[in-house]
């Protein structure tokens, strides 16, 4: 069976873009709302440690699916290049090194956070009173790490074949089927964090089993193989070495996690992680059209790039910038006037509320900058060039936003941690802009 992703090369880019992040972005909205409610139902019947537990944990389990997820990006890049070039039997192979590296490499990790799990959660700001509720939650969510590792890697292989919304229902899957079970075990069974957890990786087992009916049954032309897991040296490498940027940028989100969780404990407690709980689950839902757009337009990207045909290639990208500036504006006027009715959404605490609300105003300052960071990562990715994507992968995070939460907090306590945001994101962007303008001329 073809792939579907032929049009890449020639379509409307304004139609082909639309029709690559419309489900990407439904998608990554569908899974931030179940984010979304899942932190309500935790807030509002477990409590705020409920949701510093979650703070805690949610890092940790996205660092090890972040393995599937790099392997899904780096192979998906080749993929897409490789039809491009017409090279079908080099796509094919991809697909088969990418289950076999995922399904190793997550499997092993997880063994060791199941042995090392109370020494992680203390480095991941699992303190005082949060510690027993993160590890209720960790000890049944790492069961499904690999489930999530198996379904971000197909996400990106199937969207890489011009399916974009078979890729879109590996994210509704899982938030639909959380959404559903949060109620039942959390309050219908009353089971608290540890339904929570339960949900969750029931959820992620779903995701997983259906990215294996579409290879399998679906419309797929990447068919699961025994003979096509076989190592290729060569193709590993390089998915190694994009992927690895993916990876990076999750390592170092991860790090991030550890310094900004213990800096919170210190300069605001347990209610300084549950506040930032709160802000986190509003980012992932405000970002979604952003990362939509994002993962939409890496596959056609990547497929003009392997076909030589380089005026689509920068045409794409800014129609991308561009559609990601405008909306990224328009979230960013939502918060603003918004905050206040976005947080009560999450809990009752007056305390809690009262808190999050100028650290989310402060949060959100550079949102509308968002697009440049993360489209200019990705571009670098699609066309195989990792050092630059690595570079941009690493900026806001690694650059600038560790270094100021360490810093800043020093001067202006808990506030500088807030501010810091940013300032992280606006650095990241100008970086961004550099690279795009003038070193590769692709704006």
């Amino acid at each position: 069976m073809k792939a579907n992703n032929s049009q890449f090369g020639t379509d409307s880019l304004g139609k082909l873009l639309i029709q690559q992040a419309v489900p990407a972005s439904i998608g990554i909205l569908v899974l931030s709302i179940y984010g979304i409610v899942d932190t309500i139902f935790v807030g509002r019947y477990v409590g705020s440690l409920g949701i510093g537990a979650i703070t805690v944990v949610l890092p940790i389990t996205f660092l090890i699916s972040s393995i599937g997820m790099s392997i899904g990006v780096g192979g998906a890049s080749i993929i897409s290049r490789a039809f491009g070039e017409k090279d079908v039997q080099k796509a094919h192979d991809t697909f088969g090194n990418q289950i076999g590296m995922t399904l190793t490499l997550a499997l092993l990790i997880v063994g060791i956070g199941l042995m090392y799990q109370d020494a992680i959660l203390m480095v991941f700001g699992g303190k005082g009173d949060i510690l027993a509720p993160a590890q209720a939650y960790f000890q049944i969510i790492l069961y499904g790490v690999p489930f999530l590792a198996w379904a971000m890697m197909s996400n990106n292989v199937i969207r890489a074949e011009g399916y974009p919304k078979m890729a879109m229902y590996t994210l509704i899957v899982p938030a639909i089927s959380n959404i559903i079970l949060d109620p039942i075990f959390i309050v219908g069974f009353d089971m608290g964090i540890e339904g929570a957890a339960w949900a969750t990786t029931i959820s992620y087992i779903a995701s997983a089993v259906y990215t294996v009916w579409f290879f399998l049954f679906g419309k797929s032309s990447m068919k699961i193989s025994l003979s096509r897991i076989r190592p290729n040296f060569a193709i590993a490498k390089e998915i190694f070495i994009l992927g690895g940027v993916t990876l990076a940028r999750q390592g170092t989100v991860s790090l991030l996690s550890i310094v900004l969780n213990n800096v919170l404990f210190s300069y605001g407690g347990e209610m300084g992680l549950s506040v930032y709980g709160v802000i986190n689950r509003v980012m992932l839902f405000a970002n979604f059209p952003v990362l939509g757009i994002t993962q939409g337009f890496v596959p056609i990207v990547g497929y003009n790039y392997g076909a030589r045909l380089n005026e689509r290639v920068r045409q794409t990208i800014q129609l991308a910038l561009t559609y990601s500036t405008l909306i990224a504006l328009a979230i960013f006027f939502i918060i603003l006037t918004f905050t206040g009715s976005l947080v009560s959404v999450f809990t009752a605490d007056e305390e809690l509320i009262s808190l999050s609300i100028p650290a989310m105003r402060k949060a959100f300052l550079a949102t509308p900058l968002l697009a440049f960071s993360l489209i200019g990562s990705a571009y670098f990715q699609a066309i195989g060039k990792p050092m630059p994507a690595l570079l941009l992968a690493l900026s806001k995070q690694g650059i600038f936003l560790i270094p100021l939460v360490l810093v800043m907090p020093m001067f202006f306590g808990l506030e500088g941690i807030w501010y810091a945001f940013p300032l992280a994101d606006t650095g990241a962007a100008a970086i961004s802009y550099f690279y795009l303008k003038k070193g590769e001329g692709a704006i």
